[in-house]
């Protein structure tokens, strides 16, 4: 039977509806609303990996960290042996416009952001969780503001996927699965023994998004841009939001 999945639970259907509305409309792409997962919520995840927002492939998906960084994300857990054992959230449920994220970091702190995102991270973790890692400052701050953090869950804090300080992504990434190879069990289907990064980011450094991920019904190529990468036009992905109406249009590209 095809691997696919099937939303959250009763539960968590009724957390995520409860998100809040950003603090500043204008400062995310808030017309499109909330993303907020990907990955296993029922507390058998033994990474949970914190980004900041999710970006246009995630829209189109349902699901974050499914795009260019996403599948950088998934290269990642994929060096440290895990296939599933995973749960993937953000910061922000909204995608937040760049040149604001300075100053929505400051924001992540209001009563109302702050206490239904602990309550998220809280409820997706449980006595299995290993290890935390927070990519990028926003994922940094929003995990510093957690105070329910389970203490025996090694932090590691990295830079963002998409980074654009190559060398510091790479050294950063280098070193955090130098450490979380010692402290995280790989799954059983997993190999945690391959090779680390390199000097450059390389297409063997991605991986798919695994169908067990994604909705049932979505195309076969989303969730995997090699396609788009091998044209070498500097678009990371399928999706993306055309100027100037990016608050309400986005473009799509089936694969070739």
């Amino acid at each position: 039977m095809a691997e696919f999945d099937r939303g959250p639970a009763d539960a968590f259907a009724e957390l995520f509806a409860r998100v809040p509305d950003p603090p500043d409309e204008q400062a995310f792409w808030f017309d499109w609303g909330p993303v907020f997962y990907r990955g296993r919520l029922d507390g058998s995840a033994r990474v949970l990996v914190v980004a900041s927002d999710p970006g246009p492939t995630e829209r189109i998906a349902g699901r974050t960290l499914v795009g260019d960084a996403g599948q950088r994300v998934q290269g990642f857990l994929g060096k440290l042996g895990l296939t599933r054992s995973y749960v993937c959230l953000n910061g922000w449920a909204y995608a937040v416009h760049p040149a604001q994220a300075e100053a929505m970091k400051e924001r992540l702190g209001d009563d109302a952001q702050l206490q239904w995102r602990n309550e998220v991270f809280s409820t997706a973790v449980g006595p299995a969780l290993q290890a935390v890692v927070a990519m990028g400052f926003m994922a940094q701050e929003a995990v510093r503001l957690w105070d329910g953090r389970p203490q025996q869950a090694v932090l590691v804090k990295v830079p963002h996927p998409s980074s654009h300080d190559p060398v510091a992504l790479l050294d950063g990434w280098r070193a955090a699965v130098t450490t979380l190879r010692v402290v995280v069990g790989p799954d059983e289907d997993g190999d945690n023994t391959g090779p680390n990064y390199g000097d450059t980011f390389e297409e063997s450094d991605y991986r798919p998004i695994p169908r067990r991920d994604l909705p049932f019904g979505v195309p076969a190529f989303l969730g995997d841009d090699a396609w788009v990468r091998a044209k070498g036009t500097g678009q990371p992905s399928s999706v993306s939001r055309p100027s100037p109406d990016d608050g309400h249009t986005l473009v799509w590209k089936a694969r070739d």
